[in-house]
C-alpha cells in the first residue's frame, strides 16, 4: 500500500466512514502475455495460486484482465506502484539498469528451459547480486526461455551470408547487437504485434523459441525454423513486487511466498516452457515449416559475434566489481549438467 493510500485510509477509518480492512492482502499483478500462453496460465496464475495456499489466505493475487500498460513498461509499472506485481523481460527495458541480467540472453547456454532457468536464478541471483539491479521491487523470481530459434519466410539459412538483409523483429537486447552484426534489420516490437508485421511483409522472420510458433499462430507465415544447440540466444525473464507492497507483508507471509518464488519459480517457469517447447514441435511437424540444424559454418559464425560481446559485457560487469566471466562459465555448467 502507498503511502497516500495508508494516509486517505487511515482518514477513513478515523472518521467511521467505512468498516476496518481485513486483515488480508490483495495483490494486483498486471499481465501482458494472452492468457492461454504457457506462461500465463501455466506459471503465473499456478503461482498466483500457491501464494493463496501458503499465506492461508491472508494474501491474495488478483491477475488484471488487461494488462495496465504495454510489456516494456511494465517492471516500472512495479517499481512506481501502478501495478503491485509484473513480469517481463529485461531486454524490453532499454537502459543499462539490468548490466548483469544479460549473462541470461546469451547464446549457447542450455537446451533445457529448466535447468538454464535454475542456474539462472542460482547464478544471477547470488554472484551477481541480482535484486541490487532491480531498485523499487522485491526480486521474486527469474527464468528463461527454450533455446531461441531463428524463423523466416524467405530462405534456409545455409551460411552466414544468408542472413544479410533480413527483417527480423527480436525482443532487443543481446540477440538484437548479435543479428545486427550478422547483417539483419532488426525491429523491436511486443509478441503480440508479430503475426500482423508477419502476414503482412512488414518483417520477415521472428527470433522466437519453437513454442511460439503454435502460441502466436505463426505456421502459415514462416517457411523455416533454425535450430542451434544451446540456442541461439535466450531471453530473461523476471517476476517482481512492488517494494513498499512487499513490506506490507508480515515476515511470516513473506516466508511463505519466498518459499513458492526463486528457485522453486524457476523450476516450474522452466518446466512449462519445456512442455511448450515440446507441444509446439510436435504442432510444427504437421505443418509447411522446414526445421533443421544450423550448419557448421553458420554456428562458427555466431559463435564469433557470440565472443565478442560476451568478453565485452563481462569487462563493463568487471567494473561494477563482479566476476562476470567466472558467472557465465558456472551458469553454463550448472545449465549442462
Amino acid at each position: 500500500m502507498s503511502k497516500l493510500q495508508k494516509i486517505i485510509t487511515a482518514g477513513i477509518v478515523a472518521t467511521g466512514l467505512c468498516a476496518p480492512m481485513a486483515s488480508a492482502e490483495e495483490l494486483v499483478l498486471s499481465s501482458w502475455l494472452p492468457p492461454q500462453h504457457p506462461i500465463a496460465q501455466g506459471v503465473i496464475q499456478p503461482w498466483a495460486t500457491s501464494v493463496e495456499q501458503v499465506t492461508e489466505g491472508r494474501v491474495t493475487v488478483r491477475i488484471l484482465p488487461k494488462p495496465l500498460g504495454p510489456p516494456p513498461a511494465h517492471f516500472d509499472l512495479a517499481a512506481d506502484g501502478v501495478a503491485d506485481i509484473t513480469y517481463g523481460l529485461h531486454s524490453f527495458t532499454r537502459d543499462d539498469r539490468f548490466l548483469r541480467s544479460r549473462i541470461g540472453q546469451f547464446s549457447f547456454l542450455g537446451d533445457s528451459a529448466e535447468t538454464t532457468s535454475v542456474a539462472y536464478w542460482n547464478v544471477y541471483a547470488d554472484q551477481l547480486d541480482a535484486q541490487a539491479e532491480h531498485e523499487g521491487v522485491k526480486l521474486l523470481g527469474l527464468f528463461v526461455h527454450g533455446p531461441g530459434m531463428f524463423h523466416n519466410n524467405q530462405r534456409k539459412i545455409e551460411s552466414a551470408d544468408d542472413f544479410a538483409g533480413l527483417k527480423i523483429r527480436t525482443p532487443g537486447g543481446y540477440i538484437a547487437d548479435l543479428a545486427t552484426d550478422l547483417g539483419i534489420t532488426t525491429q523491436f516490437m511486443g509478441p503480440g504485434q508479430v503475426f500482423e508485421k508477419l502476414s503482412t511483409g512488414v518483417i520477415d522472420g521472428v527470433t522466437f523459441t519453437m513454442e511460439a510458433l503454435k502460441a502466436f499462430k505463426l505456421t502459415d507465415h514462416v517457411t523455416h525454423a533454425m535450430h542451434i544447440p544451446g540456442g541461439m540466444y535466450n531471453t530473461s525473464w523476471f517476476l517482481v513486487m512492488n517494494e513498499d507492497r512487499w513490506e506490507d507483508i508480515s515476515e511470516e507471509d513473506k516466508a511463505a511466498i519466498e518459499s513458492v518464488s526463486g528457485a522453486a519459480f524457476a523450476t516450474l517457469a522452466g518446466t512449462v516452457w519445456d512442455a511448450a517447447d515440446s507441444a509446439g514441435a510436435e504442432f510444427v511437424t504437421g505443418t509447411n515449416v522446414e526445421v533443421y540444424d544450423a550448419s557448421q559454418e553458420v554456428l562458427d559464425a555466431i559463435k564469433g559475434f557470440a565472443d565478442k560481446h560476451e568478453a565485452a559485457w563481462s569487462d563493463a560487469v568487471s567494473a561494477t566489481g563482479f566476476d562476470g566471466a567466472a558467472a557465465l562459465t558456472e551458469l553454463r555448467k550448472q545449465a549442462n549438467p
